[in-house]
């Protein structure tokens, strides 16, 4: 067994000092760039999860390093609501720019994906009047309160951390691998205004184009537009999640466009920092402009150092070289997950959207039983051979490829490899 006495030294140190409920193996990074993350023992890593998605244009990536350094020494926090600043302003007309639909739009910028969510929903509720808010199963939209509370799936996002935020709702989620068609979310949504809230009472219906930790469920073809046109009948507002789909993830700058929508509101996260913590929620220029004025905004909002690298990550993925890439990257992934479907009967589906993919694990592929146990095998299996995954899904069954989308395809070919090993080697 390898040695590992800095990590043994570090882990102890963790476990004195830092809360046992942050979870998370003992690895401690050194240093990492692209796709590859190298720790503290000198140990090298082929990264398949990417920050959860926070590091889509690689890790230290240059361009956006230098753009960090150069805003550290003109200034750093000023807070926006006093001291107003250019990078603010022109991330939020590069968001605007991700937002799909011809009309005018504004931004406002936060810290977290849950914050940007927790903001739409007082945005659309301040605009419309209204209260309620629908979700679906196997939504995951952040750890606050308020965002918990949207979130389905229970261990170990909402276990003992209730009572949850009122006036929420969720309706069926589609799952077709599991026998949820779209004709049964939808005719569940019409059941959720039957028998728990009238839809002239509701603010807004909230959205992942491609549910992340509920499993990489991505929403059937016509599924979103459907929706669209039921709020749209009822007067409410449509928030499409794009902190972990959006940026390029999918291959667009929004995964919602990949189905032709285009709505009220779209929050942003993870990887429109490049590294560093900002997010966002942009939307209509008329429903941005409703609320009062210091009726949004925050302290840290926008800091100007998270500003100078989302500006440099924002244009990048607004670049369709970039997009390319990405749409490639997708391409390789899903060419050699579907090689290991076809060889190891464990992974009941391939599925995602781009380069937002994957698999799940089932201990028989008639019966579809989850076996999260087999994915936890397979997770740390990798991990001792050089490869970094994680897991997904309410089952947590799923495992999760958000490789950053400059991996190379050597990164590719190797991490599928050792996948390939660890599944065989996980029985």
């Amino acid at each position: 067994m390898t040695e590992t006495p800095n990590t043994d030294r570090l882990a102890a140190e963790r476990s004195r000092w830092v809360a046992a409920g942050t979870a998370g193996r003992p690895f401690f990074v050194a240093r990492a760039s692209g796709a590859r993350i190298w720790d503290v023992d000198g140990r090298e890593f082929i990264d398949f999860v990417g920050g959860v998605g926070t590091a889509n244009h690689g890790h230290t990536n240059p361009e956006i390093v230098a753009a960090i350094r150069e805003q550290l020494d003109a200034y750093l926090h000023q807070c926006f609501s006093l001291s107003s600043y250019e990078p603010y302003v022109e991330v939020c007309r590069l968001l605007a720019q991700c937002h799909p639909g011809d009309f005018d739009k504004k931004g406002l910028l936060l810290n977290s994906g849950a914050e940007a969510v927790e903001n739409a929903v007082k945005i659309a509720r301040y605009h419309s009047g209204r209260q309620g808010i629908i979700c679906l199963d196997n939504a995951f939209h952040g750890r606050t309160l308020l965002t918990m509370s949207l979130t389905a799936k229970v261990r170990p996002y909402k276990l003992g951390f209730g009572p949850f935020a009122p006036e929420i709702y969720r309706a069926p989620g589609p799952y077709p691998y599991r026998g949820i068609a779209s004709d049964d979310a939808i005719a569940g949504l019409h059941r959720l205004f039957k028998n728990q809230v009238d839809p002239a009472n509701v603010a807004a219906i909230i959205f992942e184009p491609v549910q992340g930790e509920g499993g990489f469920i991505p929403m059937p073809k016509d599924y979103p537009s459907r929706v669209a046109e039921i709020a749209a009948e009822h007067g409410i507002l449509l928030i499409s999640d794009e902190v972990q789909a959006g940026m390029g993830r999918t291959g667009l700058p929004a995964a919602c466009a990949h189905f032709g929508i285009e709505p009220d509101l779209c929050t942003w996260g993870k990887a429109m920092g490049g590294g560093l913590p900002i997010s966002g929620v942009t939307g209509r220029a008329e429903i941005m402009d409703s609320v009062h004025a210091g009726g949004i905004g925050g302290t840290y909002g926008g800091n100007p150092l998270s500003c100078a690298a989302a500006q440099v990550a924002i244009s990048q993925v607004l670049d369709p070289e970039f997009l390319e890439a990405a749409q490639a990257l997708g391409e390789q992934l899903r060419t050699g997950l579907d090689g290991l479907a076809a060889r190891h009967s464990s992974i009941g589906e391939v599925r995602g959207l781009g380069a937002m993919l994957a698999i799940e694990l089932v201990k028989d592929p008639d019966s579809k039983e989850p076996d999260p146990e087999r994915a936890a095998r397979v997770i740390d299996g990798a991990f001792d051979q050089g490869l970094i995954l994680m897991g997904a899904g309410v089952y947590s069954n799923c495992i999760r490829v958000l490789a950053p989308l400059v991996a190379t395809q050597t990164d590719v070919d190797e991490g599928t490899v050792i996948l390939d090993r660890a599944l065989a080697e996980a029985v």
